[in-house]
């Protein structure tokens, strides 16, 4: 079932449209993955952040001990982006000529507003969280913001990557283009150059980019969970969202179709026909998405809040499991 195969998993990341439930899912998924006693850290990259909410528990941007063997953590996508830019300015501080650094501030400043800084910087942490949690954690599960700014930060690798490419093909153009000014003007070669710091730092993000992508891109290792609700919207969402994943080749592991009415439902008549058309979606579902295994849960008559809510949804996981 599609739900053992997940918990094989060392990274699961849930997704979909907002307000299906994906927290909820998340969540539940997380439990039941410490009960069945795998050392779990959830991480919330939501910026609605409802984690702590629907746990009951204060979370911060650090893991905290939930229950037994499940941690979770929230990441502020804004803080994030506020200390990402002081690391940058610091980094340029220490290899900028003193005649330079009015401009290179200017330079930071404008990328601190600038769009995709708090994709760039939330992607920096998920890929420090991921480098952490090796040999502490056996399994992270990301609950994460709505599908349109998920994607973009999980093809922010392979754009990060090209990138950093084109600023060490620029800055070894330089450092050639200096040495030969030097061996001109005051003599000496090659080796009495010394390490470029800049190139040392934009090599070591290069490395944590790569080995970042590598992990996301091996179906073994990392799958993705889409989450949606038998109405039409989120099915067509999720179609783009899990054609756009594969695009970029990152292995999408099934659905998690959320708050399916009840069968005593049909003995109303307004909710009779509501059950008929979510059959109907239901059915799309399966036409949709042929090739993905797909959990279905009920809605349930009362928010999900606590751990009593969750061990039911945890329940409900556990029985397709």
């Amino acid at each position: 079932m599609p739900v053992s195969r997940w918990l094989d998993h060392q990274v699961v990341f849930f997704g979909g449209k907002g307000g299906v439930g994906k927290t909820t899912c998340a969540t539940a998924f997380s439990l039941l993955a410490a009960r069945s006693g795998r050392r779990t850290l959830l991480v919330s990259t939501d910026p609605a952040h409802s984690t702590a909410d629907i746990l009951e528990t204060p979370l911060g941007p650090e893991p905290a001990v939930v229950d037994g063997t499940l941690w979770a953590m929230e990441i502020d996508a804004e803080r994030e982006a506020s200390e990402y830019i002081e690391r940058v300015r610091a980094n340029l501080m220490k290899v900028t000529a003193p005649h330079l650094r009015a401009e290179m501030e200017r330079q930071v400043e404008m990328a601190r507003v600038s769009p995709g800084t708090e994709e760039a910087a939330l992607f920096d942490r998920l890929a420090d969280v991921l480098q952490e949690a090796h040999g502490r954690y056996d399994l992270v599960v990301f609950d994460t913001a709505p599908i349109g700014h998920t994607l973009r930060l999980l093809s922010l690798p392979e754009l990060l990557q090209a990138w950093i490419d084109g600023l060490l093909q620029r800055r070894r153009s330089v450092n050639r283009m200096s040495a030969m000014w030097r061996q001109m003007t005051v003599g000496g070669g090659p080796d009495d150059e010394a390490e470029d710091p800049v190139e040392a730092i934009l090599l070591a993000r290069r490395r944590k980019f790569f080995q970042t992508r590598q992990l996301l891109l091996e179906p073994g290792t990392t799958t993705f969970v889409f989450v949606l609700i038998a109405e039409r919207l989120p099915i067509l969402e999720t179609g783009k969202a899990v054609s756009l994943l594969r695009h970029h080749g990152i292995p999408v592991g099934g659905l998690v179709v959320n708050r399916l009415l009840p069968a005593e439902a049909e003995d109303h008549a307004f909710l009779a026909a509501r059950k008929r058309r979510e059959a109907a979606y239901l059915e799309e579902i399966g036409a949709a998405f042929p090739d993905l295994p797909s959990v279905h849960l009920p809605l349930l008559p009362h928010d999900v809040v606590g751990m009593e809510s969750l061990e039911r949804i945890a329940a409900e996981l556990g029985g397709t499991a």
